[in-house]
């Protein structure tokens, strides 16, 4: 007796099915944590900064970015436009040549799982590039120390903001005056010269024995050494900054804290609000009736009665979270961080 090969197709649809589930957890992960800048007002994003730094702090976090999160939207996306590319929508007004069946909702509901995925697209492509690779904080670190750098649009609110986060600002002006001033110090650039023959002198001596003395004379200079070569990469580091008129550097000891002044920044812009509120809620729409279906497809719910109930809870997630991140749009500057 010969068993009938699974199609490709169907292990194509249910590897899809499974990669949106993933991506809704997710998403209420996502969601729940841009929240807290904007909800908890007077605690100046705490809950956000710990949350991002947390995540951030994870071993191996590139790796897990691209296997947990890359991989799963790359599968998603990929078929996602295929099914929207060759959708049949019967939820609108027709000639009559085809099938209109408007007073459907799930009709209704499947024509709009296909146009939010062409929204989420184009959004989450403008998203990542702009959170993970314009925007992104800039760092350098040494031992303990560690910095953080993200250009801003000042406002009055960060004068105040900057001062309670333990946030440095910095105009063009500073920056050439902390460059002007580095470039003057002759006396620790002769300190670097000597610390690269000290080490290789140190280099030649463990040749020849199994330990090298201690010597106070030689902890100096290449201590100096050192704190002189971290000022050399503090001063690269923000003058790739190309700062215009009422633009300035921040810098945090917190990725977090980084990464709240960067979301703060973006969402006291309107245009910025404006696309954002229809990518939320296109996104929250999308993962929540695909989440409906996936109980249906997978067999988790097979009863009408069933069906119904899981529908209401699905709604009702959906608007949770779209409550949960239409306020990180709208409140984290305008109502929590203005000030």
């Amino acid at each position: 007796m010969t068993v009938a090969a699974i199609p490709r197709e169907f292990v194509w649809r249910r590897l899809h099915s499974l990669m949106g589930l993933w991506l809704v957890l997710f998403l209420v992960e996502h969601l729940l944590t841009n929240s807290q800048a904007a909800l908890w007002i007077g605690s100046d994003g705490s809950g956000f900064i710990r949350m991002v730094n947390a995540i951030h702090n994870f071993p191996y976090l590139q790796v897990i970015e691209i296997t947990l999160l890359g991989v799963p939207i790359l599968i998603h996306l990929v078929w996602g436009v295929k099914y929207a590319l060759t959708a049949k929508s019967n939820a609108r007004k027709t000639s009559g040549a085809t099938p209109s069946l408007r007073q459907y909702g799930r009709n209704r509901a499947y024509s709009w799982q296909r146009i939010t995925s062409w929204i989420l697209l184009f959004g989450l492509i403008g998203h990542i590039v702009n959170f993970r690779f314009i925007e992104y904080p800039h760092s350098i670190s040494q031992g303990d120390y560690e910095a953080y750098f993200v250009k801003l649009e000042m406002d009055d609110g960060l004068y105040t903001l900057s001062n309670r986060l333990h946030v440095q600002l910095y105009d063009e002006n500073a920056i050439q005056k902390a460059q002007s001033e580095f470039d003057q110090r002759e006396d620790e650039k002769a300190l670097v010269e000597v610390a690269s023959l000290v080490q290789n002198e140190t280099k030649d001596w463990m040749d020849g024995v199994k330990s090298v003395p201690f010597d106070s004379q030689k902890e100096m200079i290449l201590g100096s050494a050192q704190k002189y070569r971290l000022k050399h990469q503090w001063i690269e580091t923000v003058s790739k900054f190309h700062l215009k008129q009422g633009q300035v550097v921040a810098e945090s000891s917190s990725f977090g804290t980084a990464t709240l002044l960067t979301v703060r920044d973006v969402f006291k812009k309107p245009i910025y609000i404006a696309l954002y509120t229809i990518f939320v809620l296109a996104a929250c729409f999308h993962a929540f009736n695909g989440f409906w279906t996936f109980l249906i497809t997978w067999g988790v719910i097979v009863r009408r009665a069933s069906q119904k109930s899981l529908l209401t809870v699905a709604i009702s997630l959906m608007v949770i979270l779209a409550f949960l991140g239409l306020s990180s749009v709208w409140g984290t500057f305008w109502f929590n961080l203005r000030y």
